[in-house]
């Protein structure tokens, strides 16, 4: 879908990577969720996709801190969501502990 939206293969790689690493958390701490692409066209006439992972389950307790480059709730390198944030133009999160949590970036065509 990036390629079709216009993003060169570096750049769709990025975004891959990005969705690999949404997509691992929802299994990692979730068990189960939803990845949703979708293009997207800002108000100055600029092409871009947009993906929203979510899932229903334990939320983030606390979501700053969940965003330090080096935090690992699970003992892992704690580069995943830092990590798609610097990736992406524009990153959403909201969570709530027992609540789950939505992840929604955004990636602007060059």
């Amino acid at each position: 879908m990036a390629l079709r939206t216009g993003f060169s293969m570096s750049e769709a790689t990025l975004i891959a990577t990005a969705i690999s690493e949404l997509a691992r958390n929802i299994v990692s701490y979730a068990n189960q969720g939803s990845v949703t692409l979708r293009p997207v066209y800002g108000s100055n006439g600029a092409t871009g996709l947009t993906i929203v992972a979510s899932d229903s389950g334990p939320g983030i307790t606390d979501v700053t801190l969940a965003l330090r480059d080096g935090y690992s709730s699970s003992g892992g390198l704690g580069l995943g969501l830092p990590g798609v944030r610097r990736l992406m133009d524009e990153f959403d999160i909201v969570s709530k502990a027992g609540s789950g949590t939505t992840v929604t970036v955004t990636k602007w065509l060059p």
